[in-house]
């Protein structure tokens, strides 16, 4: 998994992709191509040869209604061959009768061609009055109209008033981002490594959709989450963006993507919810720190580099998340550039969103939940999460967790991974009750209890 910022020259997790150039293919060698005809120095039946002996052709070769379905002609250029050897005849002279019965003929073997024959010979005129589309007057058009309420251009014209592109350059890097208004009076939500990917002291401008820019300064950046917070200066009556819910997502329902994916502002992109709480690493808490994790919406909705910290939407026009991540199929072994979009996008719900802006903006930084476990993030085949060490009287320890245990559920959510714990508890906030589900050291025994996440220290976020 990677983030979708475009043109940082330092990497960060998620591979960004770029469309590649059209291939032009040619037949393979030695392959024949079918053959056509009209081009002079192609044989025709009307070719001239002196006679030669030829062997008898195959039954489907002798039918009159030509080869069996599958099977075409090849063309030849030996003697007393056309299109496939036929025995030879004495020369004879042709009257009209011979010449009339020798098109009908290659009518039948070339429709191409027929028509024009059959007119010769007939001296029938079938041309008429000639039609031409330039010459009709151009269609006279209304004002365009508002689009009917749920159709993708109805949340095109709501939603691309608030949703931004932004620029950001530094001693570290450059490159192009996105981000949703929050506020009339300037303050923008995006991506951590949008905003902070360019490292400190960068120059950051913000493209709104009426084409107009602004400079912009951090109000507050969260890591773990990859979400920031911008203020740009000097730039009233923005339009801020209805925030909805994502505690009640489907599998399936439609959602569109705005964003400036390589730098083109205000690209609407559509596609559907394919998956839920999908763990999903972001950019990291540091040299030696694992990771953080996010439980991500995934859509297939095309997300590319430069989509970061833009909007995903339902067909409402309410941001239900922020486009942060994409899958990809690696870089590329020949330009040694990432690939572009696969389908396989993820957004932050807008519920942990909303909150840790609200964080931001008020305190500057977020705060998370913890249980008070450790578990193994790596991939083994442990059906759900283990539980290497529990915290002494934290949350687990006071609902009975053991050290060996497996996680098997968080509410109604399954744990697979011990990263799809890390990123169901931090999806909560300190003081919520959760009901995990986990079986015994030796996986009998599933039992259910109820637990009240703690804060976790700000400077270690768990």
């Amino acid at each position: 998994m990677t983030e979708d910022s475009k043109d940082r020259r330092e990497e960060p997790d998620v591979a960004e992709q770029r469309p590649t150039e059209h291939e032009h293919f040619a037949p393979p060698a030695g392959q024949q191509v079918p053959y056509q005809h009209g081009p002079s120095g192609q044989s025709s039946p009307y070719d001239q040869h002196p006679p030669q002996p030829t062997a008898p052709l195959p039954p489907y070769q002798q039918s009159p209604y030509g080869p069996p379905v599958g099977q075409g002609f090849e063309a030849h250029s030996g003697p007393g061959q056309g299109f496939g050897a036929q025995p030879s005849q004495p020369p004879r002279r042709r009257g009209l009768g011979g010449l009339i019965a020798a098109a009908i003929a290659l009518a039948l073997v070339s429709g191409g061609i027929g028509g024009a024959v059959g007119a010769l010979v007939s001296g029938r005129d079938d041309s008429g009055p000639v039609s031409n589309a330039l010459n009709s007057p151009p269609p006279k058009t209304a004002p365009i109209a508002n689009a009917p309420a749920g159709t993708v251009p109805a949340v095109a014209q709501k939603v691309l008033p608030s949703v931004v592109m932004i620029r950001v350059a530094g001693a570290r890097a450059e490159g192009e981002g996105s981000g949703v208004v929050l506020s009339s009076d300037g303050l923008i939500l995006t991506n951590n490594h949008v905003a902070s990917g360019a490292g400190p002291n960068a120059k950051m401008d913000v493209q709104f959709s009426d084409g107009g820019t602004a400079s912009a300064s951090v109000v507050g950046t969260d890591p773990v989450s990859d979400l920031a917070v911008i203020r740009v200066t000097g730039k009233q009556g923005l339009t801020p963006i209805e925030l909805g819910s994502s505690a009640n997502l489907q599998v399936g329902q439609t959602v569109v993507a705005i964003g400036s994916p390589l730098g083109l502002a205000g690209t609407v992109t559509t596609g559907i919810v394919s998956a839920l709480n999908r763990p999903v690493s972001t950019s990291g808490e540091g040299a030696n720190a694992q990771p953080p994790v996010i439980s991500a919406i995934q859509t297939d909705a095309p997300i590319n580099p430069g989509n970061s910290g833009g909007a995903l939407v339902d067909m409402d026009g309410k941001l239900i998340g922020i486009n942060t991540a994409i899958a990809t199929l690696g870089a590329s072994e020949v330009s040694g550039q990432q690939s572009g979009s696969i389908g396989l996008g993820f957004a932050i719900p807008v519920d942990q969103a909303r909150r840790v802006a609200d964080q931001l903006i008020k305190t500057g930084h977020a705060t998370y939940a913890q249980v008070g476990i450790t578990v193994n993030r790596a991939e083994d085949t442990t059906n759900g999460a283990r539980v290497q060490d529990v915290t002494p009287d934290g949350p687990a320890a006071k609902a009975g967790i053991p050290a060996g245990a497996v996680v098997t559920k968080v509410d109604d959510q399954i744990i697979d991974t011990g990263n799809a714990l890390v990123a169901a508890i931090r999806s909560h906030q300190p003081g919520d009750k959760v009901k995990i589900s986990y079986t015994e050291p030796n996986g009998q025994n599933p039992k259910t209890v109820e637990v009240t996440l703690a804060a976790a220290p700000a400077e270690a976020p768990r």
